[in-house]
């Protein structure tokens, strides 16, 4: 079971009911997705605070994820939270060449998989990670990004743990 707590502060491109969907389908493909998930969509001002405390770099980013462990293992109701910054992904889908909300919502399903331990620090886990990405999005029926390097970039979103 999954619940999705949505807190847009700023527009988002996807309605709740949409988000709740997209993680839903995450949940069926990796069994690790299941307890609570709080999701906040924020301008760049807040994004840059969040880059900046938790990570270190004083730039925006398109997406933050606060697993509740260190560990990240399940522990009670809360994964954890995804923080996505429209104002960041709006230009970065146009670089990608791909509709704004489905940039968005590969970033929706990047920052949950991180909150389920997945990473991107390595070929071998990026492959796996960006696989599994890239699935979950196809069930939405967008088309596959082949090589998402983008979000292999240094401070191109990422996970803060808090324990």
């Amino acid at each position: 079971m999954i619940e999705v707590l949505m807190n847009a502060v700023v527009k988002s491109p996807l309605p709740a009911p949409a988000v709740k969907r997209v993680i839903q389908k995450a949940a069926r493909l990796e069994p690790k997705v299941q307890g609570r998930v709080d999701v906040t969509i924020v301008g760049k001002t807040k994004m840059q605070a969040l880059n900046k405390r938790w990570r270190g770099f004083n730039k925006p980013t398109d997406v933050l994820s606060f697993a509740w462990s260190e560990d990240l293992t399940y522990r009670g109701d809360s994964l954890g939270e995804i923080y996505l910054c429209p104002a960041v992904l709006k230009p970065q889908a146009k670089r990608f060449k791909v509709a704004y909300k489905e940039e968005f919502t590969r970033l929706l399903i990047h920052g949950l998989l991180h909150l389920v331990g997945y990473d991107h620090d390595s070929d071998t886990k990026a492959a796996k990670m960006f696989a599994l990405q890239e699935r979950v999005l196809s069930l939405r029926g967008a088309k596959r990004r082949g090589n998402p390097t983008g979000l292999m970039r240094p401070n191109n979103g990422g996970i803060a743990t808090v324990a």
